[in-house]
């Protein structure tokens, strides 16, 4: 057996493996925003049910993952704390990668993985480094888009670095997209306002397997990877058309156009459909057949469509053959069967803001966070039911982590660990 067969067939082994308890990517085990084994509390303020709370340095909005008894966030820090505007990317700034203890929320330690002053600003509510890192329980991968992939052991040992170039961003809204991790490979976007790709590099050195073009401009979603047939097939939004891509080859497999301007919303998959969802100056969302070839636009490969009140910057949860998603950066909340597309429920209003974290299931009930700080649950069931409604009192963007009996939020100063 050839070594590439080898990695392929590691890739397709860890997509089939078991559910892990552990939380090693921003959208969880399987990319659909579930834990299949944690039971987080589902009521906390900023003083109750807090097992603890550690401060978090500069700025960032990338999601905590957790694995075993280690807690990761990345950041981006300006030692002079210059009070100015920091969004203007003015000033040098350290891109570090911090490690706590998941048990006592202790700085296990930090690392800078380079000091830059960016090329060119971001919006004024994104960050430096919003990104997410994400890990295997051996190693850990933080991801500074601009200034570069870094991979460091658990205990902090820096393994190697890849540098992508500068990228562009459209209006100078800045970066986002996260990588994502199968088997021996680590898959990185890079759409921006200049040559695009997709590329697969081996997670241990850095080496590019494959790099795949790709006509599309800014792209603010991350990558996910399914099986289907035995293969694994990534999957991404673009504002051009979503795209599926063989993951051993980098091959694009299938193609569908529809998508709005500048898309954030990463995909979910389940039984052969993968869901692709988009929402800013327009709104579409499509259920696309796994096995479709070519262009499918107008064909029986598309399961169903819709054009209003999708999401944009937050991506959809799937649960339990539940799709739920936001109307826009709104908290109007929606909830469709996904076989079928047909709504359980529709823009419904249950208290919430300003919305750029992806609602997470665990134990029956959805973790829906907004930008005031709020996170309001709810059962994880065709009907509406708000079950509690919990306030940090601080910018909540990140995509909070369930692990156990545990919820790991991430808010714009500090990393909470809740549990009863």
């Amino acid at each position: 057996m050839s070594s590439r067969i080898i990695c392929m067939a590691l890739a397709v082994f860890s997509l089939t493996a078991p559910a892990s308890a552990d939380w090693g990517h921003w959208r969880g085990e399987g990319g659909n925003g579930v834990s299949t084994s944690a039971k987080p509390p589902v009521t906390w303020s900023a003083t109750d049910n807090v097992k603890w709370k550690a401060a978090v340095p500069g700025r960032g909005s990338g999601s905590p993952v957790v694995w075993g008894d280690r807690v990761f966030v990345v950041s981006a820090v300006d030692d002079k704390g210059d009070a100015g505007d920091w969004s203007s990317g003015n000033s040098e700034l350290r891109f570090v990668l911090l490690c706590f203890d998941r048990a006592t929320g202790e700085l296990l330690w930090e690392r800078t993985a380079t000091r830059a002053t960016p090329h060119e600003g971001t919006h004024r509510t994104n960050s430096f480094a919003s990104a997410s890192p994400t890990t295997d329980g051996e190693h850990v991968w933080a991801h500074f888009g601009s200034r570069g992939l870094y991979c460091y052991t658990v205990e902090g040992e820096k393994v190697w670095s890849h540098d992508f170039g500068q990228m562009r961003t459209r209006n100078t809204f800045g970066e986002g997209s996260s990588p994502t991790l199968v088997g021996n490979l680590i898959i990185v976007p890079w759409d921006h306002e200049g040559p695009s790709f997709l590329y697969a590099m081996d997670k241990l050195t850095g080496e590019v397997r494959w790099k795949t073009p790709r006509d599309e401009p800014t792209n603010w979603s991350t990558p996910l990877i399914v099986e289907h047939d035995g293969n694994g097939v990534v999957v991404m939004n673009g504002q051009t058309c979503a795209r599926a891509y063989d993951l051993q080859t980098g091959e694009e497999l299938w193609r569908c156009a529809g998508q709005t301007q500048r898309p954030a919303a990463s995909a979910v998959a389940q039984d052969g459909l993968v869901f692709v969802m988009s929402g800013f100056r327009g709104s579409y969302a499509g259920a696309f057949r796994l096995d479709g070839r070519g262009d499918l636009e107008g064909t029986s490969s598309v399961a169903w469509s819709v054009g209003r009140d999708t999401p944009d910057i937050a991506s959809p949860l799937l649960s339990g053959g539940r799709l739920y998603y936001y109307k826009g950066k709104s908290g109007l909340l929606t909830c469709v069967d996904a076989i079928t597309g047909e709504p359980h429920y529709k823009t419904q209003r249950i208290g919430l803001g300003n919305i750029y974290a992806s609602p997470v299931a665990a134990n029956g009930y959805v973790y829906l966070s907004d930008r005031d700080g709020k996170t309001v649950v709810i059962e994880d069931s065709p009907e509406l039911k708000v079950v509690a409604t919990n306030d940090i009192g601080e910018t909540i963007d990140a995509t909070p982590a369930p692990v156990d009996g545990e919820l790991f939020i991430r808010g714009e100063s500090h990393l909470y660990c809740f549990g009863e």
